[in-house]
């Protein structure tokens, strides 16, 4: 499993303990890079479908898995993490030991009131900004990890030899590395993954409330409130201990979410079209920047286009782009609730706005352009 400069990588051996969703889809792209992966999980049957699926050999304990690890990764709900990062620390005193909460100052908190300061130099704490709302082994692929951003926020105690290994394992797994600190990654997640599932729950919840008795509320759900409310399926349990775990700044989140609302809810109530287009226009602007890879953030164009609502239909279209040579910077479909077809949106670099349009015509597309 050698780093991008062709070097052999330190850590051959993994051991995940935690084999739901994003444990699983560790272990596979570490399997695929090329190293010896073994898990555990407290719930035998979730570590039988993770073992099941091929990313990793089931241990019969926490303590069998880590033995001998070059690397421990501790993906279990945030609840159980510090005591698992603790018992990995002691059973594997060779082992570089890492965590996927979303939380990172109260697990650092809670190691560092019991582990030995010897062995925190070994800890590293992370975060995999990958998942879904899904859970569980049956939906890990490799594919979680591409591309993702797995940040790194080492304690004070932290070697940085140790975080410099773990740095080029996670790119040769194929993630990208980003080193912050504990503090500011906690409050950059209270913002861009914290507030949005509790703006995603909190509409699901209003429009349950206000519209329960409508039968064809959800018939006349399109596709914004459905990508809005994509979140709110998520499992409840695991996000209430996130947010309970961050709460001083999910808490400032909220608070400065409810300021925005207010401000336009009182554009919209004093009929100020004006304002109200001006709020869109900056949040249209900021989106189109997060859309695109950095380089090309100085533009891009996001193209409409319907396709049957069928299997194929969206491999068609990638298809048709590839070979064309369009490269897709982001995508997204977005299906019809009457059924029978879907919108996609694809965002392209902005010099190749008018060869996108002209490879989707030619194909028997009809694209509208967006922005």
């Amino acid at each position: 499993m050698p780093p991008p400069d062709g070097t052999p990588s330190p850590i051959q051996r993994v051991a995940v303990i935690g084999t739901g969703l994003v444990g699983t889809s560790i272990a596979l792209a570490a399997r695929r890079a090329g190293a010896e992966v073994v898990g555990w999980d407290v719930d035998a049957g979730v570590l039988a479908a993770a073992a099941g699926g091929g990313g990793l050999k089931a241990a019969v304990s926490a303590s069998d898995a880590v033995a001998d690890a070059d690397l421990v990764v501790v993906a279990t709900p945030i609840g159980a993490v510090p005591a698992a990062v603790v018992a990995a620390l002691a059973h594997a005193p060779d082992a570089i030991v890492t965590d996927a909460a979303s939380v990172k100052t109260r697990v650092i908190e809670d190691v560092r009131d019991v582990a030995p300061v010897a062995d925190l130099a070994r800890f590293v704490p992370g975060h995999p900004m990958g998942g879904s709302e899904r859970s569980g082994p049956e939906h890990a692929s490799a594919s979680v990890v591409d591309g993702i951003v797995w940040v790194l926020a080492p304690a004070p105690e932290t070697d940085p030899s140790a975080v410099a290994s773990l740095s080029l394992w996670v790119e040769a797994i194929g993630a990208r590395p980003v080193v912050m600190g504990p503090e500011r990654h906690d409050r950059l997640v209270a913002v861009v993954s914290h507030l949005p599932q509790v703006a995603s729950t909190t509409l699901m919840g209003t429009a349950a409330d206000r519209e329960g008795g409508e039968a064809d509320a959800l018939l006349l759900a399109a596709g914004g409130f459905r990508d809005l409310t994509r979140l709110a399926a998520s499992r409840p349990s695991l996000w209430s201990e996130i947010l309970v775990a961050n709460r001083e700044e999910v808490a400032t989140a909220i608070d400065r979410f409810i300021e925005r609302l207010g401000s336009l809810r009182d554009r919209i109530a004093a009929g100020d079209e004006a304002g109200v287009g001006s709020t869109f226009e900056a949040a249209k602007q900021a989106r189109l920047g997060l859309a695109a890879k950095p380089t090309v953030r100085a533009g891009v164009a996001v193209w409409q286009v319907e396709i049957p609502d069928e299997p194929g239909a969206l491999a068609r279209i990638t298809a048709v782009l590839g070979e064309g040579a369009v490269n897709i910077e982001d995508l997204q479909i977005v299906h019809s609730p009457e059924g029978g077809r879907g919108t996609v949106h694809l965002t392209v670099a902005a010099d190749t706005a008018r060869s996108t349009a002209d490879v989707l015509s030619r194909a028997g597309y009809d694209p509208t352009r967006l922005a």
